[in-house]
């Protein structure tokens, strides 16, 4: 097993940049502990078994925990299938390539209290239920919907997939309180299942649902959410040019799901 945190280690036939064969994890830190540790790992096996890669040991994932400071940072893992294989065809042994990366994290706390304003992104997802749910290496989507808006007041992206049904956000899930039941989509054709997601899932009665964009017309309450930023309400929705569609005024069922969703990560609820 190779694993690394410098950066510049990547061989040129590693089939991690050569095909985004590989899955990542991004991982809040709270003076060195990992938040939502156990769903993390869970994901990352869920993703090895998919794609066949050999999952490193628990040992080699937390090796970067111990460089980790006081304070907030953000821990990337990066696996991949590592080298080998002729062309796509994936080698029968592979001998998996992990990396890692630390950063200080700063979150947006202004985001939790004021809220935030998103818009509808032009992109549509493909459906691929194969690879539904994992954070696999292949982000190429989200990038492309990202570079649709460049104004600092938008602060996320809503996406569809190619049959128009509600996915995501750009880097974030999607909650919303509708007929004061939580809802969220489902994510079997395609998507990531956030860390977050998973635990508030497990912890609240949140149904998964199939929705459209005019759902959002009639919900009393919209949230996005991953577990390095929390929970950030909406309080704008614009449509895909930017023109204003929706607004909501925060409320007390803003501040419940919010506290849910911090108490697991550590943050401060806003007063």
């Amino acid at each position: 097993m190779d694993a690394s945190g410098t950066p510049s280690g990547w061989p040129l036939d590693d089939r991690g940049p050569a095909y985004g064969d590989g899955l990542f994890e991004t991982v809040l830190l709270r003076d060195g502990e990992p938040r939502l540790w156990a769903e993390h790992l869970a994901r990352l096996a869920r993703g090895c078994r998919v794609l066949g890669i050999p999952l490193p040991a628990r040992a080699e994932l937390e090796r970067p925990l111990a460089e980790a400071g006081e304070g907030l940072a953000v821990l990337k893992l990066i696996l991949t299938r590592g080298s080998g294989g002729r062309g796509y065809l994936p080698p029968t042994e592979p001998e998996a390539r992990l990396r890692w990366q630390l950063l200080p994290f700063s979150p947006a706390a202004e985001r939790w209290e004021t809220g935030v304003r998103v818009r509808h992104c032009r992109l549509r997802l493909g459906i691929q239920p194969a690879l539904a749910g994992l954070k696999h290496l292949n982000r190429l989507e989200n990038v492309l919907a990202r570079a649709e808006w460049s104004d600092a007041d938008t602060a996320e992206g809503l996406l569809c997939d190619s049959e128009g049904c509600l996915v995501e956000a750009t880097c974030m899930n999607l909650f919303w309180r509708r007929d004061g039941r939580l809802e969220t989509p489902r994510l079997d054709r395609c998507g990531v299942a956030g860390t977050l997601r998973e635990a508030l899932l497990a912890r609240l009665p949140i149904h998964e649902v199939d929705a459209r964009p005019e759902t959002l017309e009639s919900v009393e309450a919209l949230w996005l959410g991953n577990s390095v930023q929390g929970l950030w309400p909406v309080i704008r929705l614009d449509d895909a040019r930017g023109q204003a569609h929706r607004h909501w005024t925060i409320t007390p069922d803003h501040r419940a799901l919010q506290a849910e969703a911090h108490d697991l990560l550590g943050h401060p609820l806003p007063a």
